[in-house]
């Protein structure tokens, strides 16, 4: 039995379990099974790759992304510019990380974009929100990062979203986990009553479905897209890796 996994913590909030079972079972694909496993604090990791010799393959979450690049041995061209992994191959005495979450994003991106929409926010500066930029630059559309604590001159505070800002920026992405199932009572600190019908707002949190990021883009009609789709895309892209189809 080959075995894959995600890790992370916490992770009550993951699909990814769920997509890959039902995955084998719909495709019949046999001797394969994936598990979630929580890792409370990443300096755990070697110690768990050694109980598992069985594992091919693991995908990465919150809050390991980055973290996790200090045990990896061989990093692919985009992990090497973004700094931040989310899918690794396990080999006799090496480990292989790649960034799955780039082509999630950008080919879940593509259906929505128009011609107005050549500037973005990125709320948050975590590991997704790294992939989430190298997609931006790929496609040439000029962004900037929201963060709480600003340090970096493509940083701005959550305090300077005035209504210029926002109209001149006509997509925005949320990559923090605020909103998540886990977190119902938080909410994205954002200046909603700017919106225009015009702006594409994208939540990369799937579940709920529907955060209230997004409930109150579409309130003022804007495009809304949850991270669902961007999910299936790098989960397939990741078992491509695992299965040597590239």
């Amino acid at each position: 039995m080959k075995k894959l996994g995600l890790i992370g913590y916490p992770l009550t909030h993951s699909f990814s379990k769920k997509y890959f079972t039902e995955k084998f079972n719909n495709e019949n694909i046999k001797n394969w099974e994936y598990l979630n496993f929580e890792l409370k604090n990443i300096d755990e990791f070697m110690d768990f790759i050694s109980k598992y010799p069985e594992l091919t393959g693991l995908n990465i979450t919150i809050p390991y992304k980055e973290k996790i690049l200090k045990y990896v041995d061989w990093q692919d061209a985009v992990v090497k510019e973004i700094g931040a992994t989310n899918t690794l191959k396990l080999l006799p005495n090496k480990i292989k990380a790649y960034n799955t979450d780039v082509y999630g994003f950008e080919e879940s991106l593509k259906p929505y974009l128009k011609s107005h929409h050549h500037k973005a926010l990125i709320l948050g500066t975590g590991g997704a929100s790294k992939a989430v930029s190298y997609v931006l630059k790929k496609m040439e559309i000029s962004h900037k990062y929201v963060s709480r604590n600003p340090k970096k001159e493509d940083e701005i505070g959550y305090k300077d979203l005035k209504k210029e800002i926002i109209e001149n920026h006509q997509i925005i992405i949320n990559t923090t986990p605020v909103g998540t199932y886990l977190f119902p009572e938080k909410k994205v600190n954002f200046p909603y009553d700017f919106i225009q019908h015009t702006h594409l707002f994208y939540d990369l949190i799937y579940n709920p479905s529907k955060t209230d990021f997004l409930k109150e883009a579409e309130k003022r009609n804007a495009t809304i897209v949850n991270g669902l789709k961007m999910l299936h895309l790098q989960a397939e892209k990741s078992w491509e890796i695992w299965n040597d189809k590239n």
